[in-house]
């Protein structure tokens, strides 16, 4: 078993019309053994830009605070909100730092550009990224949400049949999966603001 899927998590990101969401599901475990299903991988660093830290849990803490600190010394340095592409640069960067002795996790980031298209990459654990227009993805159901999404998305969805997309791709794709799931949390970003729902799951 790979350090990554040691916890078991599961987070995709989703580009729609001027819309772009992201979820996670909530289970903390080490390996087969349940311990929590309040553990979202899926963190906030402003109103335009959120984070998704699948991996080892414990980096996944780790990562999320170092992120905090980096970003608010950015804002202090330059006085305006960080963009979802700077924040994508500066992961890769902290990641690629530690390539040596490397943080288990790969960061998925989603956000909106300040003309308000979606913005999502993702990264490997040295900060390798790829930028994509349409779905970026990770975890140990990977392959199972890369067929669903593969199958469900389409172009230019709007915020409602985003949501609905994204839904039904994590929770069928975490089905299969034994690792992850027990719960859902998804993040909608629009221009007017940002919209959570939690999902009820499988929890067998």
């Amino acid at each position: 078993m790979s350090i990554l899927e040691y916890n078991g998590s599961a987070v995709i990101a989703m580009a729609g019309k001027d819309c772009v969401a992201i979820a996670t599901d909530t289970r903390y475990g080490v390996s087969a053994q349940t311990i929590a299903m309040d553990f979202p991988k899926v963190f906030k660093i402003n109103e335009r830009v959120y984070v998704g830290l699948p991996g080892l849990l414990t980096d996944t803490q780790t990562l999320y605070e170092n992120f905090k600190f980096r970003v608010n010394l950015y804002e202090l340095r330059e006085e305006r909100e960080i963009t979802p592409r700077i924040f994508s640069n500066m992961c890769a960067s902290m990641l690629y730092e530690k390539r040596f002795g490397p943080y288990f996790v790969e960061p998925i980031i989603a956000g909106l550009n300040p003309d308000n298209t979606p913005f999502i990459s993702g990264m490997d654990l040295i900060g390798a990224p790829v930028f994509a227009e349409d779905f970026c993805l990770a975890g140990t159901c990977a392959e199972a949400m890369f067929g669903m999404a593969e199958c469900l998305w389409r172009p230019n969805m709007n915020p409602q049949e985003l949501f609905e997309c994204i839904s039904q791709t994590l929770l069928n794709a975490f089905d299969r999966d034994a690792t992850s799931g027990w719960g859902a949390i998804v993040h909608v970003l629009t221009a007017e603001g940002v919209t959570t729902k939690t999902l009820k799951a499988r929890q067998d």
